[in-house]
């Protein structure tokens, strides 16, 4: 699999101060608006988004998936490649 990190992304999503279940939400409608094989990367700081609910629908969905956490920062980016 790719290191979805690595390549540049089709969109970004700013979900920076949203709490759950904004964040996912949000997440789910900007990719059903992408093409297949586009990636999305989603900037976000609420810890249940970043680390469970967004995850477990990517995986649900099959879309690869990706998540590098800033610790000093508390925030994440995900990076989601639609299939």
């Amino acid at each position: 699999m790719a290191d979805l990190k690595s390549i540049e992304p089709t969109e970004v999503l700013d979900v920076m101060g949203r709490v759950c279940p904004y964040p996912l939400l949000l997440t789910k409608k900007k990719l059903e608006k992408m093409a297949p094989g586009n990636l999305l990367k989603v900037l976000c700081d609420a810890p249940a988004s970043a680390e469970d609910s967004i995850p477990k629908y990517s995986e649900k969905q099959g879309y690869a998936f990706e998540a590098v956490k800033d610790d000093a920062k508390g925030t994440w980016e995900l990076y989601i490649q639609k299939s």
